[in-house]
């Protein structure tokens, strides 16, 4: 089956073998699953910083009378970094490895598998491989967003007056308390913005990455990590500012409290969007949008990095 990106990707499981003059079968479902979760993962410790700042700079207008200016990502961190030390950017890091590992490995493990089930029937263009993409991402979306939810109420809480910070111990009590205190349905409240905004991001990635690798790749840009780095860094430019809007809306909504009469304040994408960009700007609904360009473009560059060793790793213990 065709690569999603292009013919250099360097997550191809379906090259041959030049140096042992042979080629590799199909990569084994259990090993594709593995080492996209372990690689979504890996890719996660390093950028899951940004993810913090990204979601406390997007909610930080909430608390903000209206039409009070954005602090910029320099001076943010600074001041996040100077009041709460360090360490605090990686408040609720078990849960965003808990993301990864439902998130990562049916998004990826998805994709290659209705790639090559879909090759079956029509050969692979870019219709194609868009739809596995978008398909995938809809259905990881859905299975990771009880984990996305507690990744950004542990990413957000230092953030919040102490009389309304909830006080996680750990993923675990945050994944309990929520059960216990509003019921397994908060476990899915932003998960329509999720959905969506995974899907956006299945959908742009794939036409942005590979067109990115040819522009990159006329250029002269050598390939392996220098032309990897450069295209996911540029297509995360692109689907971060595409998604921004939808991942503000997530946030929202995945972060709210009922009032006082039980009432939700966003209770819809769409309905969320209008109102923020109604009582705040819609500039707003870009706040945050450095650290989580960082996010999106680091964690793409680090996954596929990872996920090549990984996979290197098993093709040389198979004798490849």
């Amino acid at each position: 089956p065709s690569c999603p990106y292009s013919p250099r990707c360097p997550v191809c499981v379906m090259a041959p073998d030049a140096s042992a003059g042979k080629t590799r079968p199909p990569l084994p479902s259990s090993i594709t699953f593995a080492t996209s979760g372990m690689g979504g993962i890996l890719g996660w410790v390093i950028v899951h910083p940004f993810n913090t700042l990204a979601i406390r700079m997007n909610l930080d207008n909430m608390r903000k009378p209206a039409g009070t200016p954005s602090p910029s990502f320099v001076a943010y961190s600074s001041g996040a970094i100077k009041e709460n030390g360090m360490m605090a950017l990686y408040d609720g890091l078990g849960a965003g490895i808990i993301r990864q590992l439902f998130y990562a490995t049916s998004r990826y493990g998805l994709y290659e598998t209705y790639r090559d089930m879909l090759a079956q029937y029509r050969p692979m263009d870019f219709v194609g491989r868009s739809a596995c993409a978008v398909a995938a991402g809809a259905c990881a979306a859905v299975i990771s967003c009880p984990a996305e939810v507690s990744l950004v109420r542990m990413s957000n809480d230092a953030t919040l007056p102490e009389s309304q910070r909830r006080n996680y111990k750990g993923v675990m009590d945050c994944a309990q308390t929520i059960m216990k205190t509003e019921g397994f349905g908060a476990f899915y409240r932003g998960c329509t913005p999720f959905v969506i905004r995974a899907m956006m991001v299945g959908g742009t990635q794939v036409a942005t990455y590979d067109q990115f690798r040819t522009v990159f790749s006329g250029l002269g840009v050598p390939d392996g990590v220098p032309i990897t780095f450069c295209s996911a860094m540029s297509a995360g430019l692109v689907y971060a500012t595409a998604t921004m809007p939808v991942e503000s809306a997530k946030n929202r909504m995945a972060s709210q409290r009922p009032d006082g009469e039980g009432k939700l304040k966003y209770t819809g994408t769409f309905q969320s969007i209008g109102k923020i960009a109604g009582e705040e700007g819609v500039l707003s609904l870009w706040n945050g949008f450095t650290p989580y360009y960082i996010r999106c473009g680091g964690h793409t560059v680090a996954m596929f990095i990872a996920i090549e060793q990984l996979r290197k790793a098993y093709w040389v213990a198979q004798g490849y």
